[in-house]
């Protein structure tokens, strides 16, 4: 009881507090993203390039590929790092950063539905604790990297498990207790592909790095030495934190030169708290062909795609009828932060697929229970169904193979300066979006999601068979949320 009291109490407190800064410094301070640098035009003032462009530029970053050095073909075997490091954004300005096996972010794991997997992870961060979580990977608890799973300074940690999932884009970070928001925003992450029979035989961009390309999206803010800025405000303790600074796989403003033809770009949103809307500036259309657990049955048309922390998405974009020298440039909002520059012809031409996957539709009837998750609280009082985070309590139990429906409902700040939208994550499964509020999901969430927005007020049924043991965590995917116990723990058995 005396717990709960002190729940109620700090939320009422950052109501108070709330109020006095909204009335007080004015609306502009509650931002909803992030005010983000314009691309320039050239002198001409037309969106043509030329290589003067590039003095100030840098190309984006390709993540490199993970070397697998297991020769076997069915099994793979990977070695990471976590360390610190720096890293110049701004050119002559170092910014002190974390990294797996380098300076900022981490390498791509490539792996195969079927392939036994083991990857020794090492901690080299000075003086922290961390660990490495498999973000949409369907494994047991004891491999899945929740905080559980520490691995102490100097030390390894090395999980084993197979690939029992089909092609998708997914990612790795760390999910220490009450730490993950520092360490995700300081550079530690990285992406995770897998690919299957139907990736192999897909007529779509697959040259990783040419026409095949992850765009990790994130937003900083940086202290005039160019060090990060992760010191919490208030509005970052309510909201978590948003920065105005985007980077693109580590970069400010990037260009990426494609050719005339098919584009396929892998989206993560790997912002700590912000809601991506992501588009074109002459307003291209491009296909979602993926989303979080892997291929869509039929390509979407899309002109502006929304994306929550950790969700990911595979568009395809097709640049076949600009000229060499054409800029089309990537927006948030509507404010630019990365160019695509046209130059020269592609090696194939591909076409949009009519269909892409067959997703076995789980029937409701399968579900034996439905459980309910409230996002409540604001602030240090956040929470689910009343209750913080206590890594020693199981919040949920669930029986090994069983189907259940998951409705999460929002239900935090209502009524204050409209509420938040909270981005629900759970460890170890995939589900399949039933409906929000009553009404069919959109259709680019009719595929395999692990991770889904959850708006102020609304109630989001989701289904999923639960086919691996052990403790899972379930959270909101805004970090500072996650770090300060908007979490809880589910046990499969």
């Amino acid at each position: 009881m005396k717990k709960y009291l002190n729940i109620i109490v700090a939320g009422l407190v950052i109501v108070l507090v709330g109020y006095f800064l909204f009335f007080v410094q004015g609306p502009g301070m509650f931002r909803t993203s992030p005010n983000l640098p314009m691309n320039p035009m050239n002198e001409s003032g037309n969106n043509t390039y030329n290589q003067s462009n590039k003095v100030n530029e840098s190309s984006l970053p390709i993540p490199p590929m993970l070397e697998d050095i297991n020769p076997d073909p069915n099994k793979a075997e990977f070695q990471i790092t976590a360390q610190n490091a720096t890293k110049e954004f701004v050119p002559g300005v170092k910014t002190e950063t974390m990294g797996y096996n380098g300076d900022y972010l981490g390498p791509v794991l490539r792996v195969r539905n079927g392939e036994e997997v083991s990857v020794k992870v090492k901690n080299n961060l000075e003086d922290e604790i961390t660990t490495i979580h498999w973000h949409g990977l369907e494994v047991d608890g004891e491999d899945d990297g929740g905080p559980h799973s520490g691995i102490q300074p100097g030390k390894s940690w090395t999980p084993e498990f197979t690939i029992e999932q089909s092609a998708a884009t997914l990612w790795y970070h760390p999910h220490p207790e009450q730490n993950t928001g520092r360490q995700v925003y300081k550079g530690l992450a990285g992406l995770f592909f897998i690919e299957d029979e139907v990736s192999d035989h897909l007529e779509v961009p697959k040259d990783y790095g040419v026409n095949d390309v992850p765009l990790i999206i994130q937003d900083k803010r940086f202290n005039e030495d160019g060090s990060f800025q992760y010191d919490l405000g208030m509005h970052d303790v309510m909201q978590g934190l948003q920065g105005d600074t985007l980077l693109v796989n580590g970069a400010i403003d990037p260009y990426l030169e494609v050719p005339k033809g098919m584009m396929r770009l892998r989206i993560l949103n790997g912002s700590n708290a912000s809601v991506y809307e992501l588009g074109f500036d002459n307003n291209q259309i491009f296909y979602q062909i993926a989303s979080d657990g892997g291929f869509l049955e039929k390509p979407i048309e899309m002109d502006e795609l929304k994306l929550g922390s950790a969700e990911r998405a595979e568009i395809l974009v097709d640049f076949s009828d600009y000229n060499n020298g054409d800029i089309v440039q990537m927006s948030n909002q509507g404010l630019e932060f990365m160019k695509f520059i046209v130059n020269g012809e592609s090696e194939n031409q591909f076409k949009i697929p009519d269909q892409l996957a067959s997703i076995e539709k789980i029937d409701l009837e399968d579900a034996v229970r439905t459980r309910e998750f409230v996002f409540q609280g604001m602030g240090p009082g956040v929470n689910i169904n009343g209750k913080q985070m206590d890594i020693n309590r199981i919040d949920e139990l669930v029986n090994l193979h069983e189907t259940e429906i998951w409705e999460i409902s929002n239900e935090s700040g209502m009524g204050m300066m409209g509420g938040i939208a909270h981005p629900f994550h759970a460890h170890g499964v995939q589900f399949q979006i039933i409906d929000r509020d009553g009404n069919p999901p959109p259709p680019n969430e009719t595929g395999w999601k692990d991770t889904f927005l959850v708006y102020p007020g609304e109630k989001v049924r989701a289904i999923a068979t639960f086919n691996h043991s052990g403790v899972f965590m379930y959270h909101c995917h805004i970090l500072e949320h996650e770090d300060a116990g908007m979490m809880g723990q589910f046990k499969v058995d």
